[in-house]
């Protein structure tokens, strides 16, 4: 079974009411555009429009998930609803056109056909054109939802055919809850939230060995430089170039080691249960007494520069050497 109405309105509550809405008026639009980043909730909520369109039993306009509608639009094989998404790096003319000939027959089952296009931004000109001429010309009980995480890129043709619903990023706390529900540990999934705002991104990097070990070089560098800061630039050159080689990687790990150090402000402020790395609680709460807020927030903005320059072309093993010493400063 998909997700339920209430799962999702937890995410996204004002998507799910202007939804709702339309739904009780019956004031479908004949074609939506749902954008917002990554994660969000888009694709899940297409379909559990779709089911609350195509839904044999509705309650109060949701779908009852049961019925032989709902199953298959689950399991992806309902003859009247159509998904469409890049084949390679784009979606293709032949892709919308092929969409327009289903669309001329009638529906299969009903007197409704939907279509959803994801990624809608990664359309070729051609491609955009054709779409444009079917939102024009919808024809009776034709829906579409297009989704988008990049609405800038569209036509703004396209756009003012649309109704666009915009869908909020997912609060650190609310990304971790859905990754501990997916199975995480408390400990990956409070890192993981406050690294990406993607639940699919987040799950793919906590199976990845790598970002494991990743964790464990920036706690140990942390450990290095407030204990033996001496041994601070071998560490860099032993172990953390050699593992964050590429400027992506060296981007992560400078996030990582920015939140281990913002855990101490944190703490200094009070806001025990806003803390990151929980499972160094104890060491940080010894090292907040013995640092001042002024010296945890010169550190913080030492490696907010430093990650700034990495968008130069400046050479990973200098910007870590320079950051190792500036943080010794503070």
């Amino acid at each position: 079974m998909g997700n339920t109405w209430e799962q999702l309105e937890a995410l996204q509550p004002n998507v799910l009411k202007i939804l709702q809405n339309s739904l009780l008026k019956e004031r479908v639009a004949h074609a939506y555009l749902f954008e917002g980043s990554k994660g969000t909730g888009k694709k899940q909520i297409s379909f559990l429009f779709a089911k609350a369109l195509f839904c044999q039993n509705p309650v109060n306009h949701r779908p009852c998930h049961e019925c032989s509608n709902c199953r298959r639009i689950d399991s992806g094989n309902h003859p009247d609803i159509h998904l469409i998404e890049p084949a390679g790096l784009s979606i293709k003319k032949e892709q919308i056109q092929f969409l327009q000939s289903e669309f001329t027959k009638t529906g299969v089952e009903s007197n409704k056909k939907l279509y959803i296009v994801n990624h809608v931004d990664k359309m070729t000109v051609s491609a955009a054109n054709s779409l444009l001429k079917f939102l024009e010309e919808p024809g009776n009980g034709t829906y579409a939802i297009l989704l988008t995480e990049n609405i800038q890129r569209l036509l703004d043709t396209i756009i003012s055919r649309c109704q666009v619903i915009s869908f909020r990023s997912l609060t650190p706390e609310q990304l971790a809850e859905k990754l501990v529900e997916n199975g995480l540990s408390a400990v990956d999934a409070s890192i993981l939230s406050n690294l990406t705002n993607s639940i699919d991104e987040a799950i793919e990097l906590s199976k990845d060995e790598w970002f494991g070990l990743a964790i464990k070089l920036v706690i140990q560098l942390y450990e290095v430089l407030t204990t033996r800061p001496q041994q601070a630039l071998l560490f860099i050159h032993e172990k953390w170039v050699t593992h964050f080689k590429e400027k992506e990687q060296a981007h992560i790990g400078l996030t990582l080691l920015m939140l281990l150090y913002r855990d101490l402000l944190t703490l200094q402020v009070g806001q025990e249960s806003k803390i990151v790395y929980r499972h160094k609680i104890e060491e940080l709460k010894q090292q907040a007494l013995q640092t001042t807020q002024e010296k945890a927030i010169y550190r913080l903005e030492v490696i907010l520069k430093a990650k700034n320059k990495l968008n130069s072309n400046m050479n990973l093993q200098l910007l870590m050497e320079q950051l190792v010493l500036d943080l010794q400063e503070g």
